[in-house]
């Protein structure tokens, strides 16, 4: 039995159910009833019955044991489950170890695999080196070849020339003889018109104009080339009608020529030197008083106009006292000078004449010149002065020297310098044709973008770079040795593809720049049909050594190459990824080579990751070359093809230390020539800039005795201690310990800055520095290469003469900080007077970059003008730098850029900041939506319009550049339908300003395409490029400030003097050359009048049936063409023709051309019945000269079955487009567009004739070619090897457009 304690517990109260008090519970031994039954009736309410009885206690022992039992059971299934469950988690345990160790098994096979790939990789990669080795050995055996075939086939071209000048000679005998009344001309025989310039259509057979002398005969050579690369003289691009220009002057090969003469860069003005307006002051101590008025009162505004349009201005004065003991920076000077300003009375000194000597006598054509002439009663010239006035006036032949005669006072005479000084520098130096410009406008940053549509250029980037070859070209030592490098060079570039980047090694200062610029120059004038894209790198840190502009400025380049900028990101990253891309697509329309040159690439900035495209598969038709310090050259490169600078040979060593000592008329002694033989021979002693700087400090003559100072250098050993010893000698050689100073300081803060300082600087920061000690300092600097000017900078020549300065006066860099902070003090100075110009952007931000200032940083940036400058000059990645560094991300800059802008806005209320305002907002949005923030660039867009509508005129230009970047936005968000309303918006405004052939209406032809390229709406894209790439190559040609457009004026001039004697065929002939050239200028009334004349005389001279008379003829139908006066034009081919039918045999190319315009003509009038006979003549013409299978000949049939088609004659026009097919398929391939556009053509016949079915299979196999064409997104640019355009598709006759208004 138990006990009742499994109920209670021990102390618990138990109610008495008898009404009785509670008490406590007690182990009493009673018998109770089963537990189930007690546990039911202790719990039950109510009394209990006295004298209840209860069992023994043994019954709760046997509970407890089946308690214990149940336990125990449930104990025992858990511990076998948990013993489950152990086995199962080892069984799965050991499954892991097994398939650990089969991974374990498969990765060590993995590995080994790829170990032997590895070894197999690295060994095909020497057996491709070895290959390529064994194939370069080959080629340059086969090249060798080449050359010895290329002298004698030039060989035998000069006995031919030989041979036709002994045959011109004959044919001018027998001119003078027929003259004289002998009648020995036979018309048959006559072949005196391949002697002239015939003026004709574009592309013609025998004559092209390749940038000499017009009219003159090309060499055979030259028409093997012509014939082998453009594949028959009158093949076209496109199918477009050509009004005739002149024959052996095509408009699209001038085109091409221009961009080869200018390599595709913007306009730097030719008449500043080093980018800043010199102007040069000769005076009187009479006209003292002028002078000083000038420079302190007008003087600042000239200045504060340059700056603003991104130039230095610079007075250049030596006073009397000082100019004797200058005459050799004075000449420097008055050549660098832009405008020469001569101030006199009555009296002059001797220093006055030298210089008026010099500036308007011997060179009056140089830069425009001003003479003030002061006159008051009685007071008359003095001997001196009226002979040299006299002098003056004799050489100015041309009329050019602007003078001022003035007898008030002093102030107005200074004023009048002033106006007229003004008006030149707008007018004839910068090219502003007189424009109102305010200094403090960014009129040259909106003309310029104008010029380049969405792309953002640096015009001092691009000076720098064309001051570097310059430079470099012109340097004394720049041939010494380099031939053989040059014919290995050249032999690179002649090997087949694919050719790896060529690398160019060498020490420090060994002439790699040198050897490139002398190549580059070379091959310009070997191979005129190669792009050349070169950049030179500066110092590290500089602007040239940045990669995302270094690339940038290559991919603009290609692009304006085609006549078109868009596409083109700004984004950095995007740039430098997109950069391949853009050179293969581009490189595939180009007929020439493309060749890449980066000297110096291992200075650039990160070059390995940066520069990842050298190392991929270049184009076929492009080559790279690249130059590295040997030392720092990184080891992935080091497996290129390597063209290694040996140290110069004791010859060389000679020629340069001759050709220094003769240049200043020094003679070495005999011992002295062999110290220095001795002396350069170890390779820090024999590169080509230690020879030069130690033969400069001999000849310099600055301080100590001959034979001391050569002891003195040829005691160090390398080009650095050279250097050392050079800033000594110059430091000694000043009289003053100011002087000392300043020069100290001068390259001290050269060396800090971020790309040099200008000469107007350091005349600010040191005032009582004069001009004349600067130039005369700069001078001998120049002379020991240590610094130059370049985009009218001081800078350091040569990275050494930077680190000697470093060394020798910063303490090895120590000391940068102080001059840093100089810097800045100045440059903020100017940024709290408002004056923010290109140079305030781009040193202000870097210097506070360097000195750690972040705040000062972010306070520059957000100068809303300081921010616009270095972003519409396109340092677009050096701003995001910039604002990278001060730990902004793009949303917070942009939320800053905003909050500035809305602050500046208060405090706007003229017009003209109301327009700045404007185009802040304007750059802001750019900005955003190149950051590809589009939704927050909408907000600065639409107030840019708002104001600009408000402010100026709903219709006024700045609205269409508003109108145009927000339909950019909208491209981006695909919006298309809204983007085409403003782009069309857009140029309607800029037709109605401008007219229709204006740059600004090209950009927005461009934009429309590329929308209408993403809606896949090709057609209409393509009509809209052609018309777009037309006005680009207008506006290039009516822009006379390009390059080749001085060249042309410059040959007139040249001409003109010819034409002054009597009349004669020579004569006669000069004046069409006249003709022609003035019409490349699109000079058309000054063309006209030369060709009238020529006409005359050649009538007078050679009679009215001489072949030569059609040629003017001709000429001036074309020029009447031109201007839209057909009837004219007409009645001028028909004699032309009438003439060179009598007197040329009947397959003469002359004959076809004057044929082949007059038929054009009749074609365009209307009188496709007259036009067919010609054609039909033309045909066989073709045939005659070319073979049947020429594709000239398939041009004609082509010509001649429009015709027919449009006389509906299609029986007779099906064959001869059927024959034109299978020419041009067998001479230019199945894919070429001619083949496109005749298969389109038979496909318009075949529909006209109901063959609906073939129409239908002709038209998908030509939109097939047409697709498979590369898609630019510049369009189709005329091709440079275009040479005919007189094509055309099955289209009614065009009607005649109306006279110009």
């Amino acid at each position: 039995m138990g006990t009742a304690s499994s109920l209670v517990s021990p102390g618990e109260v138990i109610e008495d159910g008898y009404g009785g008090e509670g008490g406590e519970a007690c182990e009493i031994p009673v018998e109770v009833k089963p537990k189930a039954r007690l546990l039911r009736s202790s719990f039950r309410r109510g009394p209990r019955v006295i004298g209840a009885s209860f069992k023994s206690t043994g019954s709760v022992d046997l509970e407890y044991a089946a308690e214990y039992e149940r336990l125990r059971k449930e104990y025992e299934i858990f511990r076998v489950s948990k013993n489950n469950e152990i086995t199962s988690m080892q069984k799965k345990e050991a499954k892991l170890d097994e398939e650990n160790k089969r991974l374990r098994a498969e990765l060590q096979a993995l590995q080994k695999t790829y170990q032997k790939i590895l070894r197999e990789k690295e060994s095909a990669l020497e057996a491709k080196y070895q290959a390529m080795e064994r194939a370069a050995t080959f080629e340059h055996d086969r090249d060798k070849v080449k050359r010895q075939f290329k002298i004698f086939r030039e060989t035998k071209e000069k006995e031919i020339q030989d041979l036709l000048r002994a045959k011109r000679d004959l044919e001018a005998k027998l001119q003078q003889l027929q003259a004289q009344g002998i009648q020995v001309y036979d018309p048959n025989d006559s072949d005196s018109d391949d002697n002239q310039t015939t003026v004709t259509a574009a592309g013609t057979q025998c004559d092209y104009w390749t940038g000499g002398v017009l009219g003159s005969e090309p060499s055979m050579g030259s028409m093997m080339q012509l014939q082998q690369t453009f594949r028959g003289p009158e093949f076209a691009h496109s199918l477009i009608d050509v009004e005739g220009p002149f024959a052996n002057v095509s408009r699209d090969d001038w085109d091409a020529a221009v961009a080869s003469l200018l390599q595709v860069s913007p306009h730097v003005p030719q008449a500043l030197w080093s980018n800043t307006v010199r102007c040069y002051l000769i005076f009187t101590q009479e006209t003292k008083a002028e002078l000083d008025i000038f420079i302190k009162k007008h003087s600042p505004g000239l200045r504060r106009m340059c700056e603003g349009l991104g130039h230095f201005y610079l007075n250049v004065c030596f006073p009397e006292e000082s100019a004797a003991s200058c005459a050799v920076e004075r000449m420097q000077e008055i050549e660098r000078s832009s405008v020469c300003v001569l101030l006199i009375k009555s009296t002059v000194t001797s220093s006055v004449v030298e210089d008026c000597e010099e500036a308007f006598v011997k060179n009056p054509d140089g830069h425009p010149l001003v003479l003030y002439l002061r006159t008051e009663e009685g007071h008359s010239l003095t001997g001196p002065a009226r002979q040299m006035l006299e002098r003056v006036n004799a050489a100015d032949k041309a009329a050019k020297v602007k003078v001022v005669d003035h007898s008030g006072s002093a102030e107005d005479g200074a004023e009048l310098i002033y106006v007229q000084l003004e008006k030149i520098i707008k007018q004839e130096l910068l090219g502003l044709e007189g424009a109102d410009v305010d200094s403090k406008d960014s009129g040259i940053e909106e003309g310029r973008e104008e010029d380049s549509g969405d792309v953002l250029w640096d015009l001092h980037d691009e000076q720098e770079q064309i001051e570097s070859y310059q430079q470099a070209c012109s340097s004394s030592t720049s041939q010494l040795g380099f031939q053989k490098y040059i014919d290995r060079l050249n032999d690179m570039i002649a090997a087949p593809p694919p050719t790896p980047p060529l690398l160019v090694s060498g020490g420090p200062g060994s002439g790699k720049s040198l050897l490139l610029s002398k190549w580059i120059e070379l091959q310009q004038k070997q191979t005129p049909n190669t792009l050349f894209l070169y950049h030179f790198v500066g110092r590290p840190l500089s602007t040239s050594s940045e990669p995302v502009l270094i690339i940038k400025r290559h991919t603009v380049k290609l692009l304006q190459h085609f006549w078109s900028l868009s596409g083109l990101s700004m984004e950095p990253s995007k740039i430098l990824e997109e950069f391949p891309r853009w050179l293969e697509r581009l490189s595939s329309r180009h007929q020439g080579n493309i060749i890449i040159i980066i000297d110096s690439i291992d200075q650039i900035q990160q070059a390995e990751r940066h520069m990842k495209w050298l190392i991929d598969p270049l184009p076929v038709n492009v080559r790279v070359v690249v130059s590295v310090n040997v030392e720092t050259c990184p080891q992935a490169w080091r497996l290129w093809p390597t063209l290694h600078l040996d140290p110069l040979s004791p010859r060389d060593v000679r020629s340069v230390v001759n050709a220094e000592c003769q240049s200043i008329d020094f003679k070495l002694t005999k011992d002295q020539e062999k110290k220095l033989e001795r002396h350069c021979r170890s390779a820090s002693t024999c590169n080509a800039l230690y020879v030069t700087l130690l033969a400069r400090m001999i000849t310099s003559g600055l301080c100590w005795s001959q034979e001391k100072s050569v002891d003195q250098f040829l005691q160090c050993q390398d080009t650095m201690s050279l250097y050392r010893l050079a800033l000594k000698m110059t430091l000694s050689s000043l009289s003053t310990d100011r002087e000392r100073h300043i020069m100290r300081e001068i390259l001290c803060l050269v060396c800090a800055s971020h790309n040099g300082v200008s000469e107007s600087e350091v005349l600010d920061l040191f005032p009582e520095l004069h001009l004349p000690v600067l130039s005369s300092l700069l001078y001998r600097l120049n002379r020991l290469c240590v610094v130059t000017l370049r985009c009218g900078l001081i800078r350091f020549q040569h990275l050494q003469a930077w680190e000697a300065v470093r060394l020798e006066f910063l303490g090895g860099g120590s000391s940068s900080a102080t001059y840093r902070e100089k810097l800045v003090n100045y440059f903020s100075q100017q940024l709290s007077q408002d004056r923010v110009t290109w140079r305030v952007a781009d040193e202000l931000p870097w210097l506070l970059q360097q000195q750690e200032d972040r705040t000062k940083l972010q306070l520059s940036l957000l100068n809303l003008f300081v921010s616009q400058n270095l972003y519409k000059r396109g340092h677009f990645s050096e701003l995001l730098a910039y604002w990278q560094y001060v730990g902004k991300d793009k949303s917070s800059m942009a939320s800053e850029y905003f909050d500035s802008l809305k602050h500046y806005e208060k405090s706007c209320e003229s017009e003209d900041s109301m327009t700045k305002l404007a185009n802040l907002y304007e750059t802001l949005g750019r900005f955003l939506k190149d950051l590809g923030l589009a939704s927050q660039a909408v907000a600065p867009l639409q107030r840019s319009l708002e104001i600009r509508e408000t402010a100026l005129d709903p219709d006024h230009p700045s609205v269409a550049r508003s109108l145009h970047q927000l339909a950019g936005v909208y491209v981006q968000w695909k919006k298309y339908g809204n983007a085409e309303q403003l782009y069309k918006q857009a140029m309607e405004i800029s037709e109605n300003a401008y007219g229709a052939e204006h740059a600004s209406v090209a950009r927005e032809l461009e934009s429309l395409a590329m929308l209408y390229q993403k809606q896949n709406k090709y057609e209409q894209a393509e009509k809209l490029r052609k018309r777009s790439v037309k006005i680009r190559q207008k506006t290039a040609r009516q822009k006379g400030h390009m390059y080749g457009f001085t060249l042309l004026r410059r040959r007139a001039l040249q001409l003109e003097e010819l034409t002054l004697g009597k009349d004669t065929a020579d004569s006669a002939k000069t004046l069409n050359e006249l003709g022609v050239l003035y019409y490349l200028q699109n000079n058309l009334d000054a063309a006209k009048v030369f060709l009238s004349r020529s006409l005359e005389m050649r009538q007078r001279v050679l009679g009215p049936e001489h072949p030569d008379c059609a040629q003017s003829l001709n000429n001036l139908a074309a020029l009447h063409t031109e201007r839209k006066e057909y009837e004219t034009a007409e009645g001028m081919y028909e004699r032309a023709l009438d003439i060179r039918k009598k007197a040329l045999s009947a397959d003469h190319p002359s004959l076809a051309y004057t044929l082949k315009h007059l038929a054009m003509l009749y074609k365009r009038r209307g009188k496709l019945e007259k036009a067919a006979p010609l054609y039909e003549l033309s045909l066989d013409i073709r045939e005659k000269s070319f073979g049947p299978k020429h594709p000239s000949v398939a041009t004609a049939l082509v010509n001649l079955a429009v015709i027919y088609c449009q006389l509906k004659k299609h029986s007779d026009a099906l064959p001869l487009y059927e024959r034109a097919l299978k020419v041009y398929e067998d001479s230019l391939g199945r894919s070429h567009p001619r083949v496109g556009e005749t298969l389109k053509n038979l496909a318009v016949l075949s529909y006209e004739e109901g063959d609906f079915e073939n129409a239908a299979e002709l038209y998908k196999r030509a939109m097939e070619i047409k697709e498979a064409e590369p898609s630019l997104v510049c369009g189709n640019a005329p091709s440079r090897h275009s040479s005919s355009g007189d094509t055309f598709s099955l289209r009614g006759p065009a009607p005649l457009p109306q006279a110009p208004r």
